[in-house]
């Protein structure tokens, strides 16, 4: 069943008090962009700066809506604005810098400022709080003040307060595009883990090749189109198409490339280490 449906997406950014801008001149940030995302899926959405990424993920919970085109999640038209707030609970989004998403001066009261707007009641967020807190490994720090934490820490603390929300899905705007190897490593775990153990869709958004590997689905964006959608092996396999349009593919991928280049016969292009370094033993056996 699909949760996510862009159908012909347009969108173009344009000033409404701007009365000399003809829509039709306006540069298009997004170009019929179509694409689904099934419940419960793991969908990486690649692309350089400026490809359109992050207008898709901001289309994913009404923040904006189509020029032209449609957005439906879980069959409701993001472009109803009754239905806003419906598709905002079924939607998380989670920002790149998580300073900017954290509001309270105690991890537990942050994580219950969602709930609290939603009108949950107190025992429930009690609970919600607790259980979000310990889906991203961050209950002992509950009573923390979230400025001394790492940017790891602060990242899963945001998410935690969406997760707090119960949606169905969470957007992820390059959630790790400002932390460390180890932040990094902590918060595609913590993001793994809500996918497989709770079966919340993921849509991630990333420069980051090695993030994408585990996807289930990868969706590469250049210029406002999607250039490839597939999966992850079928769209890395792809390193020339992705080279043209100035997008890397996995350092392990581009390792295995290289070798073919100068004749060592690899039957595929290895997505893993583990992988690349067992095919690699094969050919010297």
């Amino acid at each position: 069943m699909d949760f996510i449906t862009a159908q012909n997406l347009v969108f173009s950014y344009v000033d409404e008090d701007d009365s000399q801008v003809n829509i039709t001149d306006a540069k298009n940030v997004l170009d019929d962009v179509s694409f689904t995302v099934k419940k419960g899926e793991f969908v990486a959405l690649l692309g350089h700066n400026g490809s359109g990424k992050s207008t898709v993920a901001k289309h994913l919970n009404a923040m904006l809506s189509p020029t032209s085109g449609k957005v439906y999640i879980d069959s409701i038209d993001t472009a109803d604005e009754d239905e806003d707030f419906t598709i905002r609970r079924k939607v998380g989004l989670v920002l790149q810098n998580p300073d900017n998403q954290l509001v309270a001066s105690i991890v537990e009261e942050d994580v219950a400022f969602g709930p609290e707007n939603l009108g949950i009641e107190p025992a429930e967020i009690r609970r919600r709080v607790d259980e979000a807190l310990k889906a991203v490994d961050m209950y002992d720090y509950r009573n923390q003040p979230p400025h001394k934490l790492s940017g790891g820490q602060k990242q899963r603390v945001a998410i935690a307060g969406v997760i707090a929300m119960q949606p169905d899905c969470i957007v992820l705007d390059e959630p790790t595009a400002m932390l460390d190897p180890k932040g990094r490593e902590e918060v595609m775990s913590t993001i793994h883990k809500l996918n497989r153990e709770k079966g919340i869709t993921i849509v991630l958004i990333t420069h980051y090749m090695e993030e994408a590997v585990d996807a289930d689905r990868v969706i590469v964006m250049d210029d406002g189109k999607v250039l490839v959608d597939g999966s992850p092996r079928e769209v890395f396999s792809q390193v020339e198409l992705l080279k043209r349009h100035r997008l890397d593919v996995p350092q392990v991928t581009e390792l295995c490339y290289k070798l073919r280049s100068y004749g060592v016969e690899l039957d595929n292009l290895s997505l893993h280490s583990s992988e690349c370094i067992e095919k690699l033993m094969e050919v010297l056996r």
